[in-house]
């Protein structure tokens, strides 16, 4: 997704700001009329996506999502209400996709990938070991105390598919806690959240080109009280279908968009293992999401890709507008 070289023409009084965390940088574009204050409402906003970090990466020894990696089979463990949440829409998630997001893939995400890259592929049996210990139906949430469960150990949970996403949507809460109505919102601009539309404007303008060739425009958003999430494989194969436990290796991006960066940005990621005939469904049954899926067409010497659409859109590539 672009984001910053369709902006400043646009709005040119916007105040953006950028921080690193989880792994990537998180920008926010503010438009207000008092500059230090936007600044303030900024860095209070990083502040919460650092805490955040704190409590969801499992890289991080004693956050919540780590420890329950530690826990014996039958064993609860409560929770922060950030964790807790974030395993109640993979929970979701997972029931809605019928496992193609599963939040609970770490086990088989550790087969294929070491910590500087992709590793050899894992033997047949490692892969089935691991995928024994995946699914979110092995996970029990208790919703009065805050705590969660495990049917089966150890579970590796890794919200990679939905952390930043999550951040994004709460970075906006804080936002409209400080009286902000007009801000753009992103993480790693994989996860895409717009707070209402700048003055004297019909959105925030956001363009999707396509990863395979950067000089192609997809689709061209203006984006107001709605998310944008992303995944693409143009850093490496790094999506694996839960499904199957392998790689992602026909697709080459997909989005989805919706009321919520943490939804779209789950979605973005289960539309990358998911069939065609699965994603129409799923769009036609929940109102509002739309989605776009570019997926490798031909044999790898004259490989190309095809461009799969669904949901609101307009024939020039346009989201419609209600």
């Amino acid at each position: 997704m672009k984001t910053d070289e369709t902006i400043p023409d646009v709005l040119g009084a916007a105040h953006r700001f950028a921080h690193d965390a989880m792994a990537t940088t998180f920008e926010i574009w503010i438009a207000h009329p008092d500059a230090v204050y936007a600044e303030q409402a900024a860095w209070a906003a990083f502040e919460e996506v650092d805490r955040l970090e704190q409590e969801l990466s499992r890289y991080v020894e004693d956050s919540d999502i780590a420890r329950i990696s530690n826990l014996a089979t039958g064993e609860s463990l409560r929770i922060g209400l950030a964790a807790f949440e974030c395993l109640r829409l993979c929970t979701r998630m997972y029931a809605e996709t019928n496992g193609a997001f599963d939040g609970t893939i770490g086990s088989v995400v550790d087969c294929w990938f070491k910590e500087d890259g992709p590793g050899d592929s894992p033997s047949q049996e490692d892969l089935n070991l691991a995928r024994q210990r995946t699914g979110m139906h092995r996970i029990e949430l208790d919703e009065v105390e805050h705590t969660v469960r495990l049917h089966t150990s150890p579970i590796q949970i890794d919200l990679g598919g939905i952390g930043k996403g999550y951040a994004v949507d709460r970075v906006a809460a804080l936002l409209r806690d400080w009286s902000i109505d007009a801000a753009l919102i992103h993480g790693g601009r994989s996860s895409v959240l717009a707070l209402g539309a700048p003055p004297g404007t019909k959105g925030w303008p956001v363009t999707l080109t396509n990863p395979c060739d950067r000089e192609e425009t997809l689709a061209y958003f203006y984006l107001q009280d709605r998310a944008l999430g992303g995944s693409g494989l143009r850093k490496g194969q790094h999506i694996i279908d839960p499904r199957s436990g392998r790689p992602v290796k026909d697709r080459c991006a997909a989005w989805c968009g919706g009321p919520a960066a943490a939804i779209a940005d789950a979605l973005s990621t289960a539309f990358m293992v998911m069939n065609p005939d699965e994603v129409e469904r799923y769009c036609s049954s929940h109102s509002g999401t739309l989605a776009m899926v570019v997926t490798k067409v031909g044999r790898k010497e004259t490989q190309g890709t095809r461009i799969l659409r669904y949901g609101p859109w307009e024939s020039d590539g346009r989201q419609k507008q209600s």
